[in-house]
C-alpha cells in the first residue's frame, strides 16, 4: 500500500497528538538485541505478525519474551476497519503455499509453548481462510507438538463460496466449524468496540454477526475456551462496556481484553478519549465480577497479551 508523506501541517498535527498522549501510554521500546532476534527469523522466513503491521506498543516486551503472534494470508486485508493499521484492499496477494511451514519453523527456533495465529480478513477465498488456519496449525503440532495454539479468526461472513445452496450463515458456521474441529487451546473473535460504535469502528462487520461466532464456537465445542475483546477511546461510555459485557457473557464467552486504542496515523479515527489506569482496573474487576476466567485490562493490552497465562478460576 502506498502512503503519501503528510505535508508540514499534517505532520505538526501528528506530533501534537503524539506529545498529548497521556505517559502512562509511553514505554519503552525494548532491547534492541531481542527485537532484532525476532525480526531476523520472521524476516528470513518471510511471515507477518500482527506486531509489525499493527504497530504494537507491546512488540519490544512481547520480543524480549521470544513470542510474536503471527498474521497469515498476507499482510492485506479485504475489509477497512477505520482503526486498523494494516494496509487494506480489494486484490490481496495469492496465498504462500510454504506459509504455514514457515510459521511453523519460527514457532520452533522460538521454543515457543503458546502460539497465537491471526490473520488478515480474505473475504475473496472460498472457505475465507478456515482452512489455512487448520493448515498452520497441523504444521506447528508437527514440529511443535507441546505448543497450545489459540486462534483469532475474523468472522468467516460472505464472500464467495464453494457451494452456493449454502446461506450465509451456513457458510459462516461451516467455517467456523473447520477451525474448531482442528481444536485450538483457545477461540478468539473480537467484536472492538461497543454496539452504537459498530458502523463507524468496524467497517464490514456487524456486532450480533461476531456475536453468533462465538455462539458457534460454543455450540460446536463447549469445552474450547473463547474469548473477545474491546478496544476503549472511541466515545463508548462506562454503561455501554458494561452491556457488552453482558451480551459477551450471554453467548459464553470465557476470556476478554480491554485495551486503550492508539490512533496509527492522521488517517484513521481520531482519540475521544484516553481512560485512566485506575477506569481500567474498575472495567476488569467488573468483568471477573461477572464471571470472565480470565481478563486483561489495561492501556496497552491489546488481543494476544500475555495469551499464555493459565487464567484462574472466578470465585
Amino acid at each position: 500500500m502506498y502512503h503519501v508523506s503528510p505535508n508540514p501541517s499534517e505532520r505538526a498535527k501528528q506530533r501534537s497528538e503524539i506529545e498529548a498522549m497521556p505517559e502512562w501510554l509511553r514505554r519503552p521500546i525494548g532491547k534492541a538485541s531481542d527485537i532484532s532476534t525476532v525480526q531476523q527469523i520472521i524476516k528470513q522466513r518471510q511471515i507477518h505478525t500482527i506486531c509489525e503491521e499493527g504497530r504494537c506498543p507491546n512488540r519490544g516486551e512481547c520480543y524480549a519474551q521470544k513470542t510474536a503472534t503471527f498474521l497469515l494470508m498476507g499482510p492485506t486485508c479485504t475489509r477497512s476497519c477505520a482503526f486498523c493499521q494494516v494496509d487494506k484492499g480489494h486484490a490481496p496477494m495469492p496465498l504462500d503455499p510454504r506459509e504455514p511451514d514457515q510459521v511453523a519453523e519460527a514457532v520452533q527456533l522460538l521454543g515457543l509453548r503458546y502460539v497465537v495465529l491471526t490473520s488478515v480478513a480474505r473475504d475473496d477465498l472460498p472457505d475465507q481462510g478456515a482452512g489455512w488456519f487448520v493448515a498452520t496449525m497441523t504444521q506447528i503440532r508437527r514440529l511443535s507438538p507441546e505448543a497450545q495454539i489459540e486462534v483469532l479468526t475474523a468472522d468467516f461472513w460472505g464472500g464467495s463460496a464453494l457451494d452456493l445452496s449454502l446461506s450465509l450463515e451456513e457458510r459462516q458456521r461451516q467455517r467456523i466449524a473447520t477451525v474448531v474441529a482442528a481444536q485450538p487451546a483457545c477461540y478468539n473473535h473480537n467484536v472492538e468496540t461497543v454496539r452504537r460504535l459498530q458502523d463507524r469502528v468496524r467497517r464490514g462487520a456487524k456486532y450480533d454477526r461476531s456475536l453468533r461466532v462465538l455462539q458457534a464456537v460454543k455450540d460446536l465445542n463447549p469445552a474450547i475456551p473463547t474469548k473477545s475483546g474491546l478496544m476503549l477511546g472511541h466515545g463508548e461510555s462506562q454503561e455501554e462496556v458494561i452491556e457488552a459485557m453482558d451480551d459477551l457473557r450471554s453467548v459464553g464467552c470465557d476470556r476478554l481484553t480491554l485495551g486503550q486504542y492508539l490512533r496509527p496515523s492522521l488517517e484513521h479515527l481520531p482519540v475521544q478519549k484516553y481512560w485512566t489506569p485506575p477506569e481500567f482496573d474498575r472495567l476488569g474487576e467488573i468483568a471477573r465480577n461477572l464471571g470472565f476466567t480470565q481478563v486483561q485490562s489495561g492501556p496497552l493490552v491489546r488481543s494476544s497479551y500475555h495469551a499464555g497465562q493459565t487464567p484462574l478460576a472466578h470465585t
